[in-house]
């Protein structure tokens, strides 16, 4: 009797921060490969789980029965365990070291026929780094920020704004109650994505997003114009990037500080409310809605999306296209190689007919 073929193995992990969708896509995933015959392995903790030999297990039926709602994901995730540069505490300071090597061996050790990586962009660019030493990887774009190239949309946006528009309604309204301006910084690193799209949608008086740097006399401007008319409120809705012409952004922790190798940005809200209270007089509040936009349950949109692209992920597996990610496009799943995903990231264009519309109607981008 002839041995039985061995059957296609797929590992799957999450990496960088979570995103609205995360559990719909390793759903999809794990559930197509069943369709087709071949094992799913969850990698746990990003690409961290390479390193501890318990991290790795798995994945059956049984364990995505039930999570398509759910925020987060069953595999946890972590921005911090980049192979090629692994922090390493050394004489009490942490150093760098690269461990790819080991991830190629353990990836080879364990039989793994596809690594699919589930991530934004520090996520997918560690993806292709193994993909040139061999490693057989497909991409799946995640990111609340919308900012990966080679694909419309990312999935968890369309959850990140809907949050986002939530939290500007209900501040709309106590706005108005006490004739303030409320100011409030949401998400999206170096992309206005989340403030142009929440922003619009909340009605939104002024916007501030990265891809434009603002005037704070044009900010104070479309204040006073509104308050000449009798709207004695306004909402000015900032991108955690959103930066001064002519200043900087305001950063929380520099990159080469971080634990992460990320800078963080934010507190530019607290900066834009502070000099609209020194220059008109008028009481600002600032609320940060920081990572209440990444968890709860995934919208409609995100949940199909999700499914869509796990689904497009296993389809590549199947045709052997490694190296790629998979996007939407034109509302179609297509692909493309992880190399022109990454070279540019995608920002909200300054004269695009988005921005054009929300300026028309009266909206200040602070220019």
């Amino acid at each position: 009797m002839s041995p039985r073929p061995r059957r296609t193995r797929i590992a799957v992990l999450t990496g960088g921060g979570d995103a609205p969708g995360l559990n719909a896509v390793l759903r999809a995933v794990v559930k197509a490969a069943f369709h087709r015959g071949y094992e799913v392995l969850g990698v746990e903790d990003g690409f961290e789980g390479f390193f501890d030999r318990t991290s790795i297990r798995p994945l059956e039926l049984d364990d995505v029965r039930g999570i398509l709602q759910t925020g987060g994901t069953i595999l946890r995730t972590s921005n911090r365990g980049d192979p090629f540069s692994f922090p390493k505490e050394r004489d009490g300071e942490f150093v760098r070291e690269d461990r790819s090597d080991e991830v190629v061996a353990r990836v080879e050790g364990l039989g793994i026929d596809a690594l699919v990586v589930i991530g934004g962009d520090g996520s997918l660019g560690i993806a292709h780094r193994l993909s040139l030493k061999g490693v057989p990887v497909v991409g799946i774009p995640k990111t609340i920020d919308n900012d990966v190239g080679g694909t419309d949309v990312t999935f968890g946006f369309n959850t990140a704004c809907q949050t986002a528009v939530n939290a500007i309604d209900r501040l709309h309204t106590t706005a108005a109650s006490h004739q303030r301006v409320m100011v409030i910084e949401v998400m999206g690193r170096n992309s206005g994505w989340i403030a142009l799209k929440a922003g619009a949608s909340g009605g939104g008086d002024v916007i501030l997003i990265p891809e434009i740097p603002f005037r704070i006399e044009e900010v104070c401007r479309k204040i006073r114009d509104r308050e000449a008319r009798g709207a004695l409120f306004s909402l000015v809705v900032a991108a955690e990037g959103a930066y001064p012409e002519g200043g900087e952004k305001v950063r929380v922790v520099d990159a080469e500080r971080s634990a992460t190798g990320f800078e963080r940005l934010g507190g530019i809200g607290s900066v834009v409310a502070a000099q609209i209270e020194e220059r008109l007089r008028i009481e600002s509040r600032v609320t940060i809605l920081g990572h209440v936009q990444r968890g709860g349950s995934p919208t409609t949109r995100d949940r199909m999306l999700g499914t869509r692209l796990g689904v497009g992920a296993v389809d590549l597996v199947e045709a052997g296209h490694f190296g790629h990610m998979v996007g939407l496009r034109c509302e179609r799943i297509t692909h493309v190689p992880l190399e022109e995903a990454l070279a540019r990231p995608k920002r909200v264009d300054p004269d695009g007919e988005e921005v054009r519309a929300v300026e028309a109607i009266g909206v200040s981008f602070g220019r």
